[in-house]
């Protein structure tokens, strides 16, 4: 395994029961020093400027509110304002990713793991596939969970884990989630899945918040690394 996972106490052969892996989208299968998730951030704050009237500070401020408390700021303007989640999401997404280089190392070790590969994802299903396909990975999926899916009720509820294993027909016992977000993954880990931390490069970038960035490993946590490629490689060749 790589080092960033050697320090935990787990035992790579575990994987070896899995028949489907599941991915979160950005941050995860891009890394957080990538500038996309900054475009998506800078486009929900001008949503809400023109939705609210707000100043650019107070809009923000609000956005960010919205999304510590309801999971996604989407959450919060539809609990609050009742706002159109199509529109939004249309709107948030609509972004150049033209920076996203393809990832032809990624797509080789996703494409050698035996099983089927799935994205659930915060964001729509519209930005997941536009995202994939840019990394070249897109034609690897047997299919994406998005949050029109859930109803619009994001990770880490985990009522959305549920509807998206039985949306996919996924047995929890056999399937590993990876995720950048910590509390993203107690849900799947109680729900008996492999729960697989992938953080930033020390020293890079990283545009998340501060509330999402964790530098300890909590329980519900199974491995971490900070190198997906070379991770899901070890695994292939383990």
């Amino acid at each position: 395994m790589t080092k960033t996972d050697a320090h935990l106490a787990r035992d790579p052969a575990a994987f070896r029961r899995v028949n489907t892996w599941v991915f979160d989208l950005d941050n995860t299968l891009y890394p957080p020093h990538s500038d996309l998730w900054p475009r998506i951030d800078a486009r929900i704050t001008a949503y809400m400027i023109a939705l609210l009237g707000l100043d650019g500070q107070s809009a923000r401020a609000l956005q960010k509110h919205y999304y510590r408390v309801y999971g996604t700021t989407l959450a919060g303007l539809i609990k609050e304002y009742d706002v159109a989640p199509d529109d939004f999401l249309h709107f948030v997404h609509d972004i150049d990713r033209s920076s996203l280089d393809p990832n032809p190392a990624l797509a080789g070790a996703m494409e050698a793991l035996p099983g089927r590969k799935l994205i659930l994802t915060n964001g729509s299903h519209a930005h997941a596939l536009a995202t994939a396909k840019q990394l070249g990975i897109d034609h690897l999926f047997d299919g994406m969970f998005a949050i029109e899916h859930g109803d619009y009720l994001p990770k880490p509820h985990i009522e959305t884990y549920q509807k998206f294993f039985e949306r996919h027909a996924v047995d929890p016992a056999r399937a590993a989630m990876f995720e950048d977000i910590v509390h993203n993954l107690t849900a799947p880990h109680a729900s008996g899945m492999i729960t697989v931390l992938v953080r930033p490069k020390e020293g890079a970038a990283d545009h998340r918040e501060p509330w999402e960035k964790h530098d300890d490993t909590p329980p519900h946590v199974d491995f971490a690394t900070d190198d997906l490629v070379g991770f899901l490689s070890d695994l292939v060749r383990g």
